[in-house]
Formats: structure tokens, sequence, C-alpha cells
């Protein structure tokens, strides 16, 4: 598989996952009374994102996922 075709695969695989989980926390917000409650979990939802779009990078580019530095 060519390094443009994972990244392709990734980018789609992202999209989709951002798509499966926004989409229906946004309804909820948007069309429930306790709704409102659930802005508490939209940082966690863009965070996991932001790290699963590092992964999936990382997976594209056949690279390591970087090791956390050692703190003394």
């Amino acid at each position: 598989m060519t390094l443009r075709t994972r990244l392709i695969l990734a980018v789609v695989a992202w999209c989709l996952a951002a798509v499966a989980l926004v989409l229906p926390l946004v309804w909820l917000i948007n069309n429930r009374d306790w709704g409102i409650g659930l802005m508490l979990v939209v940082p966690f939802v863009v965070y996991g994102l932001m790290r699963l779009a590092r992964v999936l990078e990382d997976w594209a580019r056949g690279t390591a996922p970087p090791e956390h530095p050692q703190r003394y």
C-alpha cells in the first residue's frame, strides 16, 4: 500500500469517526432539555479526536508513536 493511499484511508477513517461522534452529540445537545449537560463532554470528545488523528497519521506515515520523555 502506498503512502498516498494510507493517508487517504486515514483521513476518511478520521472523518467517519468525527461524524459518528459529533453528529449525535450535537443533535442531543440541540434537541433534549438535558442535552446542555453534554457540553461538559465536548472537550473530551475533541481531545479524543485529536489523539485519533495523531495515531492515524503515524499509521499512515509508518512511523512509531513518539515516546514520552522521562521526567526526573
